[in-house]
């Protein structure tokens, strides 16, 4: 029986890049963080509300630290990785027993999104939950349009496809979680300029890390694809939107 590996969207050379600068801007005072702080807050509430007191975690790409530190308040033993300093979300896990895991802002850019999730599931302890958050389908409209607009009748690949609830909740099915569930919210926040926009997604490690990145844009596209992005905009500001995508299912 022959087994089909999953297509080449994602280069991991780039992705892995991306995320070592991100980590390096990061370091910066005024670094923007509030695509994971948001998702640190949301996995925290989630915890209180379901009740769950884990003794052993793992928490992947949470960058800022937060979560962990917030774990550790609570008597946690806290395991961490990041995808730019070596670990392989999609392969298997050195460690299991895990009864809880949180996966932040880094499945948005894998190529085997269902062999991850596995992994997880099975670097789980019985009875153990699993939450990952990330950019889902629907996200940065506005960069979308710009984009197109500059790029005018051939488009080139520049922005990632991205998952939707729908596929997300049948990914967790297909992947053996009990109880899974799926769900998105919105994060909106304006912008003063496309280069402001640019810059906090190469610092929250949301750049092009696509296998084929498409040629860079001329000067004059680029003047373009400012100009259609202002345009969205009021009074000086343009308001991108965020989905941010979570799923979570339990180990049964």
């Amino acid at each position: 029986m022959t087994t089909l590996s999953p297509p080449r969207i994602f280069s991991r050379s780039r992705r892995v890049a991306a995320r070592r600068r991100m980590l390096a801007l990061q370091g910066k005072p005024d670094a923007p963080r509030y695509l994971i702080e948001d998702m640190v807050e949301d996995v925290l509430e989630r915890l209180a509300f379901l009740r769950i007191e884990p003794a052993h975690a793992m928490i992947v790409g949470d960058h800022s630290g937060t979560l962990a530190v917030s774990l550790r308040a609570n008597g946690v033993l806290v395991d961490e990785a990041e995808p730019a300093l070596g670990f392989d979300d999609e392969q298997p896990w050195a460690a299991s027993g895990y009864d809880f895991i949180a996966s932040l802002a880094a499945l948005d850019t894998v190529n085997d999104l269902p062999g991850a999730l596995v992994h997880m599931r099975n670097a789980l302890a019985q009875g153990g939950l699993m939450i990952a958050s990330f950019m889902g389908a629907g996200s940065i409209p506005a960069l979308r349009k710009a984009m197109l607009e500059a790029d005018g009748e051939r488009p080139a690949p520049r922005l990632h496809p991205m998952v939707d609830v729908r596929a997300g909740a049948q990914l967790l099915q297909r992947t053996g979680y009990a109880d899974p569930v799926a769900d998105h919210r919105s994060l909106d926040v304006a912008y003063r300029s496309l280069d402001r926009l640019i810059g906090d997604l190469r610092a929250q490690a949301l750049g092009n890390v696509l296998s084929d990145p498409g040629p860079p844009l001329r000067k004059s596209a680029l003047g373009c694809a400012r100009e259609a992005f202002a345009a969205q905009g009021e009074n000086g500001r343009t308001v991108e939107r965020f989905e941010i995508l979570t799923l979570s299912g339990w180990k049964r």
